[in-house]
């Protein structure tokens, strides 16, 4: 493990929340924090906001709409033309179940169920088109941020288009992200990139709990604390393909360990993403 120092990470979701929190962590241990949101404006304050918080502190806003393949790949060019490394990929941005009495089904820019888009295959995308970058910079690691709250994929009905419910479409995404994280650890297993999942927490006090519940319950520092700890834990070094929970190795959903399903949703998003990716 580098020295955190030296270590250059990105955040996406890193206006907000936990991710923001995240940010401020790892930045105030050295790193060089990489912030994302899709509010240019916001965008500014928060990292004005995090250099006033955290003295000395290194941050570069990017900006991009996570629900666009186009702007995915965007993002990824903008911080392969700026940083010849990157240490960390930190996968935070997410959406939840939508506003309490909103919570309709939506489709992206793409044309695929929202969440499933924003939650699961722009983390996918991202991270493939960074491969080479993390490569490059090894030992290096792919953190992503998931959700004790995972539903089995239907893939006769991926996108939800017979029967829409918020939390299966907030939950498949999930587990998606999980699915993903043990797929590619087996894929980079010898390349020097460790690939993790993690649940920061139950029910955080986050502006997408507040939306879905009208209120929240948990500390969102400690679910920065959780991220930041798999990020810097020297106990950690080496660690892949592994889902925790506040800070604890857990069990998925059953689904994420059935080879089968693990390489269905590979191939099904490699064909969704392939107009901005191409595999080697």
């Amino acid at each position: 493990m580098k020295d955190i120092n030296e270590s250059t990470i990105l955040i996406t979701g890193s206006t907000d929340g936990v991710g923001k929190l995240t940010a401020k962590g790892l930045a105030a241990k050295g790193a060089t924090v990489l912030l994302h949101g899709r509010n240019p404006q916001k965008g500014e304050e928060v990292q004005m906001e995090l250099q006033r918080a955290v003295r000395g502190g290194r941050f570069q806003y990017y900006n991009a709409d996570l629900s666009s393949f186009a702007e995915v790949a965007k993002l990824a060019q903008m911080v392969m033309n700026d940083h010849p490394r990157l240490d960390v990929l930190v996968n935070n941005a997410g959406i939840g179940e939508g506003k309490q009495g909103q919570q309709i089904r939506e489709i992206s820019s793409d044309g695929f169920e929202l969440r499933f888009a924003v939650n699961y295959l722009a983390p996918f995308l991202l991270t493939r088109i960074l491969i080479p970058l993390l490569r490059r910079s090894v030992p290096s690691a792919i953190v992503n941020v998931s959700s004790i709250s995972q539903r089995q994929i239907d893939f006769y009905d991926l996108m939800l288009e017979r029967h829409y419910d918020p939390q299966a479409a907030y939950g498949q995404s999930k587990l998606a992200l999980v699915m993903m994280t043990l797929d590619l650890a087996e894929e980079l297993r010898g390349d020097g990139i460790t690939v993790n999942a993690v649940h920061p927490g139950n029910l955080l006090n986050t502006k997408m709990v507040r939306e879905a519940f009208g209120h929240g319950w948990g500390d969102p520092q400690e679910g920065a604390d959780a991220v930041i700890n798999i990020v810097t834990s020297y106990a950690l070094e080496g660690v892949t393909g592994r889902f925790f929970a506040q800070g604890y190795e857990a069990t998925a959903h059953p689904q994420a360990y059935n080879p089968r399903a693990r390489n269905m949703l590979r191939e099904l998003s490699l064909g969704f993403t392939r107009a901005c990716y191409q595999t080697p």
